[in-house]
């Protein structure tokens, strides 16, 4: 009775969207004929090229109307604001299809400044035929020389007026750039000892916690693979900064720069023992403390603590 009455609602319902009869029939046998053809078409397509043709040409028809936004027709604005995210490279492709946009100088200054944050040049009259985009690729030019011979490279930045010669002005070019092999580097201002002042003093340690300050610092200038007379130059010379950027704590903490020196290379020794997979008995706070009180004693012992902890959780500090 139930499977009676389910039978009568489903032919009403069937009646209504049109599936009844003979004519659903012949609908529902026309789609298996039309789904075979497709099919078999397919297959043919498949068979004789590998690739269905007719929907990789459909597609590209559709794509070609519907185009690429063309950078012209937006307001200035908007197309600087696009092309601003393009590296140079990129930005010389966009130059072949958008030649006026991407030549402009806003651009390449943008892109210079961002890489070479510092150079004597910006603050200078530009001279005849000057442009930002030649001045890019001096800078490129001239990086590469240096990462294969800092002298050369150094001497190539003045020779095209980018850098003037005074220790000051190289220090802030390497403060501020970024793309400087870190090793060239350490090895040109081992041997430039008035650049390496100048450049200790284009760091700011104020109101920052000692094993921090120490990150930063080596992050710049980057630290030997070996214990010698340049570490210990870099040490003495972070040292008498970070007194000089935090005279308020090192009188409250009573602290000088002999004994940040002392914290400090305490601090690489902990990081080294604390890191490296070949100690196998790591220094624990207790004996940090007791060390590092014997070697300097106004030296609080929480101060200490905290000191240790900073390494342990975060890591090395010449890393």
């Amino acid at each position: 009775m139930g499977q009676g009455l389910w039978r009568v609602a489903r032919n009403q319902q069937l009646q209504q969207q049109g599936y009844s009869g003979p004519g659903y029939l012949t609908r529902e046998h026309g789609r298996r004929v039309a789904a075979n053809n497709v099919s078999n078409t397919s297959h043919r397509k498949q068979a004789q090229g590998g690739i269905d043709i007719y929907h990789l040409l459909k597609t590209r028809k559709s794509k070609e109307q519907e185009g690429f936004i063309n950078l012209e027709m937006l307001p200035p604005e908007l197309s600087f604001t696009i092309l601003s995210y393009l590296n140079a490279t990129d930005l010389c492709l966009a130059s072949c299809v958008w030649q006026d946009l991407a030549n402009d100088e806003l651009l390449w200054q943008g892109l210079c400044k961002s890489t070479w944050g510092h150079c004597s040049i910006y603050n200078k009259s530009p001279p005849l035929g000057f442009s930002f985009r030649k001045l890019y690729m001096q800078l490129d030019e001239g990086s590469l020389t240096f990462n294969a011979n800092p002298d050369e490279g150094v001497n190539y930045f003045m020779s095209k007026g980018i850098l003037d010669d005074s220790p000051k002005e190289i220090a802030k070019f390497i403060f501020c750039t970024r793309t400087l092999n870190w090793k060239k580097l350490r090895i040109y201002l081992d041997e430039r000892r008035d650049v390496l002042d100048d450049l200790v003093t284009l760091h700011n340690f104020r109101n920052q916690f000692l094993p921090n300050a120490l990150r930063e610092f080596f992050r710049h200038i980057h630290a030997p693979e070996e214990r010698g007379e340049y570490l210990e130059t870099l040490i003495t010379k972070f040292s008498h900064r970070f007194c000089a950027c935090n005279p308020d704590l090192m009188r409250e903490l009573g602290l000088s720069p002999d004994a940040v020196y002392v914290l400090c290379y305490s601090l690489i020794l902990l990081s080294i023992d604390l890191t490296s997979p070949h100690v196998k008995n790591k220094m624990s706070k207790r004996e940090f403390i007791r060390n590092t009180r014997r070697a300097a004693q106004n030296i609080s012992e929480d101060f200490v603590g905290h000191l240790y902890d900073n390494i342990y959780l975060i890591g090395h500090v010449a890393a």
